[in-house]
């Protein structure tokens, strides 16, 4: 039967039971089960759309904030650390020329270091994610990942911490370590056992598991320790499988580390050659010495204005200037909270400041919001590390504070970041197309003595 629009909201409007469309017509459409979208009664089947969401932090704050340079011809750098005893004297009328000397000139030995970060995805896998609900080119999915996360090694491994506390020792060749995040398989690191130093030639990493914590080494810890490892024991960077961190940097010759107070001799390059278990006195390398590294013996205090002041203070001693300031988000919102009460309302224009290729937070000129504090522009960096707790339980402090010169900071770079495919199946053993992207560069100091450190703060 053929019925007009007109007639038909009509015949509607005068009620279910008058439709023109027959008494049966709406009692069908509600008497059964509908079909559904959020119930399984297959009129939907649910499917995945190509965009792919991070649920990962991927700022790379620090690395980008850092001058990048090409790593010219030359494997290391001369460092000049002392003038000369009294070659430099007033001269009386007769009186004998000054002294001759020389300056002592350090010599330091650089390497790049190779990151490289695989992926694969299989002939199957690349064929089906075209399909409705796949991801699209599986591959370039990857590839793209994977540069994100190539990218975040790197700025991981730029703030990873040198120090760590032991929790546990799980064998005669493996520890539980509070920070041991922070270290990668191949690293080598020396043992601080009850405030006395151990191991000379260094203990290298084979293993770690990032869930555990747990580190295993290529000799047994006892070995390596001399002793049973205890709560209060620590390791510390002997050498780097990857690149040297701004912690190892700053904390050469120079951390109190947990117990007994004492220097851990965190090595950076090829400074550090032997360490004897009694150790070694600051006082024998002082150009080796970082301006400030202000802890307090693993026992947490709060950021305090006089901390920030005197690592500028003790860096502008040495003839340094410092340009940036880097911590952790948590200390970020700290100082904000001690500046908060010495605001002086005269005006809420925003600026940012920018360091590298990356910028501040917006911050005013009152100091509400931070972007600097004495005029050196303050990055925060979710990855950057925290101190290590004195304690049975293991855990960690709030992140670091750096002050940093970065006129002799420097990622060089050897080879910047190459791409290479592979799709020999043979070789592979297996129907898979295999990615890899790495980069040959290294974190550069040329001097130590204008970099700082603020340490063992509470979140």
């Amino acid at each position: 039967m053929s019925v007009s629009l007109a007639e038909y909201i009509a015949q509607a409007n005068r009620g279910a039971t008058q439709s023109v469309l027959g008494s049966e017509y709406l009692s069908k459409a509600f008497s059964g089960t509908p079909f559904t979208v959020d119930t399984d009664t297959n009129i939907f089947t649910t499917t995945f759309g190509r965009k792919v969401w991070h649920a990962l932090n991927n700022q790379t704050r620090f690395f980008n904030a850092l001058p990048r340079n090409v790593w010219g011809n030359v494997a290391g750098w001369r460092v000049r650390s002392d003038r000369g005893s009294e070659r430099s004297n007033p001269i009386t009328e007769t009186g004998s020329l000054p002294t001759v000397d020389i300056s002592a000139i350090q010599t330091v030995s650089s390497l790049p270091r190779i990151v490289g970060t695989t992926f694969a995805a299989s002939v199957k896998a690349m064929f089906t994610s075209q399909l409705e609900g796949g991801v699209g080119d599986v591959l370039a999915l990857e590839n793209e990942n994977a540069q994100l996360d190539h990218i975040k090694e790197m700025n991981l491994e730029l703030l990873a911490s040198s120090t760590a506390g032991i929790t546990t020792a799980t064998s005669t060749s493996s520890i539980i370590a509070t920070n041991a995040n922070n270290f990668r398989v191949g690293d080598q690191v020396g043992f601080s056992d009850a405030g006395t130093l151990e191991n000379t030639t260094g203990a290298q990493i084979t293993a770690k598991s990032a869930t555990t914590r747990a580190l295993t080494f290529d000799a047994a810890v006892d070995a390596v320790l001399e002793s049973s490892p205890a709560t209060a024991d620590g390791i510390f960077t002997y050498s780097r499988a990857g690149m040297t961190s701004i912690d190892d940097i700053v904390s050469i010759d120079g951390t109190n580390f947990l117990d007994g107070n004492v220097a851990t001799f965190a090595n950076a390059y090829d400074l550090t050659t032997t360490l004897a278990a009694s150790g070694r006195t600051i006082a024998d390398n002082p150009w080796k010495t970082a301006a400030s590294v202000d802890g307090n013996s693993g026992t947490g205090r709060d950021l305090s204005l006089n901390m920030l002041d005197t690592a500028i203070q003790k860096i502008r001693t040495n003839g340094g200037e410092p340009k940036l300031i880097v911590m952790g988000h948590d200390q970020y919102f700290k100082l904000e909270r001690l500046l908060n009460s010495q605001q002086r309302y005269l005006g809420q224009e925003e600026y940012t400041v920018g360091v590298g290729s990356e910028k501040t937070f917006p911050g005013t000129r009152t100091g509400l919001i931070l972007a600097t504090y004495m005029g050196i522009p303050i990055l925060p960096d979710a990855d950057t590390t925290k101190s290590p707790v004195i304690g049975s339980t293991g855990g960690t402090h709030g992140s670091n504070v750096y002050v940093l010169d970065t006129d002799y900071l420097e990622v060089a770079v050897a080879q910047p970041t190459q791409y290479i495919e592979n799709r020999d199946y043979f070789a592979a053993s297996s129907l898979v197309v295999r990615g890899l992207l790495y980069t040959m560069a290294e974190l550069r100091a040329h001097r130590f003595d204008v970099q700082a450190k603020i340490l063992d703060l509470n979140e």
